[in-house]
């Protein structure tokens, strides 16, 4: 079941305060977990307030290693990139396994650069 529009707004509008007044740099990342309980939400609702923000352009940065924080530097944002990438190719080499098709072919069947 999914929060109402309005409630969903407030809690990635907190997400986004959290953040942005407590954690900026991988120094200052918080875990899922705690972020979650600071903001009086699930993880899986932290999940998709964080992929909400990020579709809109917030530069929330984050590895299982550091926790999520704002990206402070181009390089924290570029390594936050590659580790979403490095998920993403995983996941499409599994749907390759699956297909029982080379990567390069299902790659290419989706038009994305490796």
């Amino acid at each position: 079941m999914t929060a109402p529009p309005k409630r969903m707004a407030r809690q990635r509008a907190l997400l986004i305060q959290r953040l942005a007044t407590s954690h900026i740099g991988a120094a200052r990342g918080v875990g899922a977990r705690e972020l979650a309980r600071l903001l009086g939400v699930r993880e899986r609702v932290l999940r998709h307030l964080i992929s909400d923000a990020r579709e809109d352009g917030v530069a929330i940065a984050g590895t299982p290693e550091t926790g999520y924080f704002i990206a402070e530097t181009h390089e924290e944002l570029e390594a936050c990139c590659a580790f979403l990438r490095s998920r993403a190719l995983h996941s499409l080499h599994i749907e390759a396994q699956l297909r029982r098709v080379p990567l390069a072919d299902l790659l290419g069947q989706l038009r994305l650069p490796t």
